[in-house]
């Protein structure tokens, strides 16, 4: 230990550790910036639904950690505003999350159901210098596998329309996949085994407020419940 190299990795360990925000708040800022990136509230219930834990919880959270940290900011009625330096965090955090799911997909050969999760494990890990060189790796992509945009790549959110509004006789093109449905690894393998995934196109041939939509592309034809057809994005053509 002459050179003090073991000493300074393990101070750089304890370091890295101890500055910047946790593993649980990168998630709470993660899903702040994917609901004021839609446009939609920020608001402490709609955590909650989003996190699947009890009000309290993300209450806690929020003014202990996350406002004393300097990461948000909360006006008179409980809205939710990223800082700068939060913005700064949640948006490295969710470029670097979907540059991976990118990698694992067009690289590694993944499967849709398994990349969120293992994105999750790695991206708290990966230095600038290997974002880089993964990012190199997946050329010019501008969205994840399930057509979210990366922060730095795409300014905006593919496809205005959500699937569970489109009108029977419309041709739907499937552009994006909301990030909430990302986390549910069975609802994944059902959409890319059945070829719901960015780019794909069907015609609507039937719809229901009570058993979902139904989509024809060729032979194949698959109705989806009302849940899962709000959770699909894309761009409808008038044309039957």
């Amino acid at each position: 230990m002459a050179d003090g190299t073991p000493a300074r990795a393990a101070s750089l360990r304890r370091r890295h550790a101890e500055d910047g925000p946790t593993e649980k708040e990168r998630e709470y800022l993660e899903v702040i910036y994917y609901l004021a990136a839609r446009n939609e509230p920020v608001i402490a219930a709609r955590l909650a639904r989003w996190m699947g834990v009890q009000p309290p919880t993300v209450a806690h959270v929020l003014k202990h950690q996350l406002e004393k940290k300097g990461y948000i900011t909360r006006n008179g009625r409980g809205e939710i505003t990223l800082t700068p330096d939060g913005f700064t965090l949640a948006e490295a955090v969710v470029r670097r999350h979907r540059i991976l799911e990118r990698f694992l997909v067009d690289v590694m050969g993944i499967p849709w159901h398994l990349i969120h999760e293992e994105a999750v494990r790695l991206e708290h890990a990966l230095s600038p210098t290997l974002e880089a060189r993964i990012e190199a790796l997946v050329g010019h992509a501008t969205t994840c596998p399930h057509g979210n945009p990366i922060p730095g790549m795409c300014d905006t959110y593919p496809g205005d329309v959500c699937l569970d509004a489109a009108q029977v006789g419309a041709v739907f093109t499937l552009q994006r996949i909301v990030e909430e449905a990302e986390e549910d690894s069975a609802l994944m393998r059902y959409l890319q085994t059945n070829g719901l995934v960015p780019g794909a196109r069907f015609a609507v041939t039937d719809t229901s407020s009570a058993y979902g939509v139904t989509l024809q592309a060729g032979n194949q034809s698959i109705t989806l419940s009302p849940e899962i057809a709000g959770v699909l994005w894309g761009e409808v053509d008038a044309r039957a």
